[in-house]
């Protein structure tokens, strides 16, 4: 009787044992902002502003794969890849995706040297309105903002050139 008892007992806590490994993580869980897979991104040129001032810069297109996951619908977290050979660590803050990323020479200077550049996209989903939908992961909006260090190639002010960009789900 001992012996059936123990075996019991032993069932039970496996049965235990192996609920807990089909419990739901909270990682696991879907929220319907995460974004992954792959997207056609356009920082449109034609209506950058150079210093907060309307100038035409060459239009920018690009894939890019993206990989997210949540915590909870305020906490996400994920990678930017893009088929142009730089990847950024992505994450998503009160309603807005940030991605950013530095690239090397990107301002030049009269002398030959080159500054560095501070690259920041900020995106959002949109809804068929044209209003902020963070649930809409296939079409979003936003900016693509690269800024210079104040004080390159002597001069005590910053550039700064945002775009306007898309991105669209592939």
């Amino acid at each position: 009787m001992g012996g059936l008892r123990a075996m019991s007992g032993a069932a039970a806590a496996v049965s235990v044992v192996a609920g807990f490994g089909t419990v739901a993580s909270a990682h696991g869980a879907t929220y319907g902002i995460e974004l992954n897979g792959s997207y056609h991104v356009t920082s449109n040129g034609n209506w950058a502003q150079t210093n907060e001032r309307y100038s035409g810069e060459k239009t920018v297109i690009q894939t890019w794969t993206i990989t997210s996951s949540c915590e909870d619908p305020l906490k996400c977290t994920g990678q930017v890849n893009s088929d142009q050979g730089w990847s950024a660590p992505l994450r998503f803050v009160d309603d807005h995706w940030i991605a950013g990323r530095e690239i090397n020479n990107w301002e030049p200077c009269s002398d030959g040297a080159a500054a560095v550049g501070h690259q920041k996209f900020l995106f959002w989903g949109v809804g068929a309105d044209g209003m902020q939908d963070a649930t809409n992961t296939t079409l979003l909006a936003g900016i693509d903002e690269t800024v210079g260090p104040s004080g390159a190639c002597g001069i005590n002010k910053p550039l700064v050139i945002k775009m306007p960009m898309r991105l669209e789900r592939v």
